[in-house]
């Protein structure tokens, strides 16, 4: 096997050519190329191999036995290498004509999502937009795994060095609890009376951004209590109403979980949240990924 190793795709084309026209001219011009060229590469295929391809006389050119025998598999061979080379232009333009979209949870905010489509869309009108929602466990949305293109994610991003991002917005962090808490009677509540609280964190595999929703920096220190996990607005809201635990929410989101049962409130002493559009910085090149941030940057300054 050792002597074909090196049989290049383009020695099996002249092959062919040669083959199918026996007729090193007519070949040559098949191919677009100098006859000498070509009858140059065939010796070398033949010296390759061990053996004579054509026999040469003054009749013209015929098929060895050997040629015979190697032509089928000649024509498999490209024949499959012709398929390979459509499937990778195919899936290349696939690449480029479509655009996934990660979320965490839906960015409602006044039709952020359908205005940014618009925007996109006018100047892209060949590209898809999926939208692919991810669960909470996964904090950059699809982006860590290479899922998803480019997301919507609440900062704190854990491993930010690998990602940028746009900011959407930067929304007050209300605490949720359930209607039957006796702090619900307060219009807004201080953080410093939270801290014996059990709260709801997202699973641990959202590090930072976990830490952000349990308000870890305005604890001077006390680690807090977890009454339960959750990782979707469902759970949340779930979790909730069954009195395990409070828990903070944007001002944006508090529609998926302010459903009956559950109040929010006004907190004193904690910063705000910031909901981002983010991409892997390697992408930042990538056009369809820069007109996605090109046109969410220009909703959110057109509003």
């Amino acid at each position: 096997m050792a002597m074909t190793s090196d049989v290049h795709a383009r020695d099996l084309r002249y092959f062919l050519a040669v083959a199918q026209e026996l007729h090193f001219t007519r070949a040559a011009a098949r191919l677009y190329v100098s006859q000498p060229a070509l009858s140059k590469q065939i010796r070398v295929l033949e010296r390759q191999l061990g053996t004579e391809l054509f026999r040469r006389d003054q009749h013209g050119v015929a098929l060895t036995a050997v040629g015979e025998a190697l032509l089928p598999h000649a024509r498999k061979v490209l024949a499959a290498w012709e398929a390979g080379a459509a499937a990778v232009e195919a899936a290349k333009a696939v690449q480029r004509s479509t655009l996934l979209v990660g979320m965490s949870t839906s960015p409602g905010r006044g039709g952020l999502l359908p205005a940014i489509r618009s925007r996109f869309t006018t100047a892209h009108p060949d590209v898809t937009v999926r939208l692919r929602q991810l669960s909470w466990d996964d904090p950059t949305a699809g982006l860590a795994d290479g899922e998803t293109d480019i997301a919507f994610v609440w900062l704190p991003l854990p491993g930010e060095e690998r990602y940028s991002w746009t900011v959407v917005a930067e929304e007050q962090r209300l605490l949720a609890l359930p209607d039957t808490h006796p702090l619900t009677a307060r219009a807004e509540i201080d953080f410093a009376d939270l801290l014996d609280e059990p709260f709801l964190a997202l699973p641990k595999s959202a590090g930072a951004l976990r830490d952000h929703w349990l308000a870890v920096d305005a604890r001077a220190g006390r680690p807090p209590r977890v009454g339960a996990e959750i990782a979707g607005a469902e759970e949340t809201y779930e979790a909730l109403v069954a009195g395990l635990g409070v828990c903070l929410v944007a001002v944006g989101n508090a529609p998926l979980i302010s459903l009956g049962g559950v109040t929010t409130r006004p907190v004193r002493g904690i910063g705000p949240s910031r909901y981002a559009l983010a991409w892997r910085r390697e992408d930042g090149r990538r056009p369809l990924v820069r007109a996605y941030a090109e046109a969410c940057r220009a909703t959110v300054g057109a509003r």
